[in-house]
């Protein structure tokens, strides 16, 4: 049965104008998708990048799941549907997804369910419901776009081509999905059920061309129960031993100068690297951010410190850093 169940013609000065009346399921299925979508609001503004995005609900104590990017540089602010703010904290992420997963002290929401729902195929009808274009700034709901799912396909099946860490199975979608704002939101069947997270704005390198798509709620159903849990945390562990400062890594034994460390949480912004050293081979660039050292998040230099003092500087080092809108796995061999 058609989504759409009657067209009413009507004149609009000189042009004529189609109203669409959508069926009363769809209406449901759609204001249910928005009351568990949430607005987010972060770093950004400055050289075109938007400082919004979206996210989803993932449980009734205000758990949010959504993209991992330049907007969660700072602790960011969530808006829900019935237009409350909230402070939130970051409470873990996964690069290799670009998940992250955003904690606000709330309580009894609605929330999307991780179901065990039908396999999604290609001409499968989909929602896809975000804040693209901040369209929706305060208790204004997110927005809805209709279609399908046009392909089921691995992201890396052109390596190189898509500059993104993720290499998994996507949803390719039939439905201009992926614009400003989008990242985050919610994909749900037509029976409202989570099947998966709107993917960042993605480019193909060689053709120019836009991808829609978004990550399927199976690959990061686990993720997302393990960081709830406090199974999966990107948090230092007080426990961890630190060594001595003569033993332990430092950024000059990387061979990197950050920027000055003038505020109080100064982010790990690379200033210099010097070349031919090991952060040199390692493929890191001046401005790169550092966001993860050995899994645990570096909001500032301070909190790296800390981190590279449970380093033993004759030991690889994992990075993950932050290079514009790409979020890259580095490993630096001492």
């Amino acid at each position: 049965m058609s989504s759409l169940r009657l067209f009413i013609l009507i004149v609009c000065g000189v042009y004529p104008c189609m109203v669409l009346v959508a069926e009363p399921a769809v209406v449901k299925t759609s204001r249910d998708a928005q009351q568990r979508v949430v607005k987010i609001y972060g770093a950004g503004g400055l050289s075109g990048l938007e400082a919004y995005q979206s996210g989803f609900l993932v449980s009734p104590d205000g758990h949010v799941a959504t993209a991992w990017s330049y907007v969660l540089d700072v602790e960011p602010v969530v808006l829900l549907d019935d237009g409350r703010r909230f402070e939130a904290k970051i409470v873990g992420f996964e690069p290799a997804l670009e998940l992250a997963v955003l904690k606000i002290e709330a309580s009894e929401l609605p929330f999307f369910k991780f179901e065990e729902g039908p396999v999604m195929q290609w001409g499968d009808p989909v929602l896809a419901v975000s804040n693209l274009f901040n369209i929706a700034t305060g208790n204004e709901p997110a927005s809805v776009m209709q279609g399908t799912i046009a392909s089921v396909a691995r992201l890396n099946a052109r390596k190189g081509t898509y500059k993104t860490p993720y290499s998994g199975s996507v949803f390719v979608l039939d439905l201009i999905a992926n614009n400003p704002g989008a990242a985050g939101g919610a994909l749900v069947d037509a029976a409202g059920r989570l099947v998966g997270m709107l993917g960042k704005e993605l480019r193909d390198a060689e053709t120019g061309v836009w991808l829609n798509y978004a990550i399927p709620a199976s690959a990061t159903k686990t993720t997302i129960g393990d960081i709830i849990a406090g199974r999966k945390t990107t948090m230092l562990d007080p426990a961890d031993q630190l060594l001595p400062r003569e033993r332990s890594h430092q950024p000059s034994t990387l061979g990197v100068v950050l920027i000055p460390d003038v505020l109080e949480s100064t982010p790990v912004y690379i200033d210099r690297v010097f070349k031919d050293g090991p952060a040199w081979r390692a493929g890191l660039l001046a401005d790169d951010l550092i966001v993860l050292v050995e899994g645990k998040r570096v909001e500032s230099q301070r909190v790296m410190r800390q981190v590279f003092r449970t380093l033993d500087r004759r030991d690889d080092v994992d990075l993950t850093v932050q290079r514009g809108n790409e979020i890259l796995p580095i490993t630096i061999q001492p």
